[in-house]
């Protein structure tokens, strides 16, 4: 069977992309299908669809890579009905559509948790790219669960439209420093290296996500949220070569080991043994992680 996968934006971006493409790289050397990575695609609209359409022409399957793949797929899909697909992270499923979600905000949640009882301002920030559903849902869960731990936290957050442009996150997060942010939740991918740099630069400290940031860069990262999307990645590929597509959303979180929170090592053990209580209840769906919300947004614009 030939599988292409594809990806928004650089495959080795050192987070969601390249934590993603370790899923295929398993699978490599473990199955007898013919994996193809397609990357590099422009977040644009056509030519994402313009993308999915050619690999779909010379492919059994394919496997989108990003919330991205939520709008464009079902159009495709439509027009390559031999043809199955799979968006990892997606909300989507139709005859020959399944949709994998490792549950971002669940980890998300406890990164703001960990921000609020951090914080020294009593200001804390988010900063993502793109606004596709799991970077509006993670959002709403890092200020769900700062609220949680403390409910007058200020949280200042904004979508600066690039996962990959690091002069524009250098910029984002350095004003955001500047209206009192000391603890910084970033979901981005290439990016994340103009947001680190301008931490560097402020003494603000991150908190990152997908892969263990913390362990990379203790200086900058206090933490880091993780998400298995290479989990999502291979199950939606092991299911595609056995020929099922699950009728409902395949979600992945805590209490599959998908997500989870990572620390930076002067993070205390106090704290690491109070987040993980808070994890345990929202596995065992005693905490109800909210991915809505409704308030103020940040811009550059608006800082000024």
């Amino acid at each position: 069977m030939n599988i292409s996968i594809l990806f928004v934006g650089a495959v080795k971006d050192g987070g969601f992309n390249e934590r993603a493409l370790s899923g295929v790289e398993r699978l490599h050397d473990t199955s007898n299908a013919q994996l193809t990575v397609v990357d590099g695609i422009p977040y644009d609209p056509m030519k994402m669809s313009d993308a999915l359409s050619g690999a779909a022409q010379h492919s059994d399957g394919v496997v989108f890579i990003g919330g991205q793949g939520n709008q464009i797929t079902p159009a495709v899909a439509q027009a390559f009905p031999n043809c199955s697909f799979a968006v990892v992270q997606g909300n989507i499923f139709a005859d020959n559509i399944a949709s994998y979600d490792v549950l971002q905000e669940q980890s998300a949640f406890l990164a703001g948790v960990l921000a609020a009882r951090l914080s020294k301002t009593g200001i804390i920030g988010h900063l993502s790219g793109h606004r596709v559903v799991p970077g509006l849902k993670g959002r709403a869960a890092f200020v769900a669960g700062a609220r949680f731990a403390h409910a007058n936290i200020r949280v200042i957050t904004g979508f600066c439209g690039t996962q990959d442009d690091s002069a524009i996150t250098e910029a984002w997060a350095s004003a955001m420093a500047d209206q009192g942010v000391d603890l910084l939740f970033t979901m981005l991918n290439a990016a994340r290296t103009g947001a680190t740099k301008a931490c560097r630069a402020t003494g603000m400290r991150q908190i990152g996500n997908a892969t263990d940031w913390s362990a990379k860069d203790p200086d900058v990262f206090a933490a880091s949220a993780l998400a298995r999307i290479d989990l999502g990645v291979e199950r939606a590929i092991t299911d595609m070569l056995a020929g099922k597509r699950p009728a409902t959303v395949q979600k992945l979180g805590l209490a599959d080991k998908a997500v989870g929170l990572a620390y930076a090592p002067d993070i205390s053990m106090a704290l690491h043994s109070h987040i993980a209580l808070i994890a345990n209840q929202i596995s065992e769906q005693k905490i109800t992680v909210d991915t809505h919300y409704a308030g103020p947004e940040f811009s550059l614009e608006t800082s000024e």
